[in-house]
């Protein structure tokens, strides 16, 4: 694929920019000239400090969207989806949008590894077939396609990141402090699934580098190398940071005791590989797994997105190992 540009900054359209987007956008500034889309005039300010110059409009307003034609180059489109259904509209209105003109030459779209549905904690890979079981994951594999049928229509270089479960410390719900402090319990081991993981930073660094470099209508898993179950994730963490240990239970007392929503958590398992991450994006993680993560998390001395965590730093005392 030929340059974006030759002899100016490419604009790149941050869609969907929270906690990630924000990382992106301050890893990118100077390099990029950056808009971001958002719907809360209380953000602009936040949106300007990171680097970024913020666009009014509303991915669940159409009306709103006509301005984003012709403005970039690139797009991260890193917003979820509605909470119900099981198609994402909002997806369909940034692409009708983006359609007016044929400026955009890649969009990386941030789905999730959810995809998969239940894989019984194999080990997987990209070319696992997609078994969504909840309508959250549904609606992702239906953005997935419009993505993928979009690019290939107009030309767009289409790379898809799965992200699992995000952590860090600067992050809001970012750490499993809150649930080790509510005493949530997690299953048995017998009964224990496999969780897979990525730390803020590590995301936000695989975003820029698939927008350099992503291959075109390519899916990637963007996780580290942890492989826990998810009560050895809380376990360690619990130890981590000078917390209770969670209870355990049974798979048949977990479901009369927690929600529906943190019940679908605990009916999947998998393993999910990296190496097509390592392989095509040639990415180093800063946070190989949730072990150097969380114990950077830990560290006030750590606590840079421009730097990997140096070990031996933190003197954290570590009893037992998501």
């Amino acid at each position: 694929m030929t340059p974006l540009t030759r002899h100016r900054r490419p604009v790149l359209l941050i869609v969907g920019c929270g906690d990630v987007g924000l990382r992106v956008a301050r890893q990118l500034a100077g390099r990029w000239r950056l808009l971001a889309l958002t719907s809360s005039p209380g953000r602009r300010e936040t949106l300007r400090t990171a680097g970024a110059q913020p666009l009014d409009g509303d991915l669940d307003r159409p009306e709103t969207l006509g301005r984003l034609a012709g403005l970039a180059d690139a797009v991260l489109h890193l917003a979820p989806p509605p909470g119900h259904g099981q198609h994402d509209p909002r997806t369909s209105h940034l692409l009708a949008a983006l359609a007016r003109c044929d400026r955009v030459r890649r969009l990386v779209y941030g789905s999730t590894t959810g995809v998969y549905g239940d894989a019984g904690g194999a080990r997987i890979d990209e070319t696992h077939r997609l078994a969504p079981q909840t309508e959250r994951a549904r609606r992702r594999v239906d953005a997935e396609a419009r993505v993928r049928a979009w690019g290939r229509a107009r030309g767009v270089a289409v790379t898809i990141l799965r992200i699992p479960g995000i952590y860090a410390l600067d992050r809001e719900g970012g750490t499993p402090a809150e649930r080790l402090r509510r005493g949530t319990p997690v299953l048995r081991p017998e009964d224990d699934v496999y969780t897979n993981h990525v730390h803020a930073d590590d995301l936000a660094r695989a975003c820029a580098a698939a927008l350099a470099r992503g291959p075109t209508q390519r899916a990637i898993n963007v996780c580290d190398d942890t492989e826990m179950r998810m009560g050895e994730y809380f376990e360690f963490a619990a130890d981590l940071m000078g917390l209770p240990q969670p209870p355990r239970i049974s798979r048949a007392e977990a479901a009369q005791q927690l929600s529906p929503a943190l019940l679908s958590f605990m009916s999947e398992s998998r393993r999910i590989s990296n190496a097509r991450l390592k392989r095509e994006l040639r990415f180093v993680a800063w946070y190989p797994t949730v072990r150097e993560g969380l114990a950077a998390a830990a560290c006030s001395d750590v606590r840079s997105a421009r730097a990997p965590a140096v070990p031996g730093r933190c003197s954290m005392s570590v009893s037992s190992g998501s």
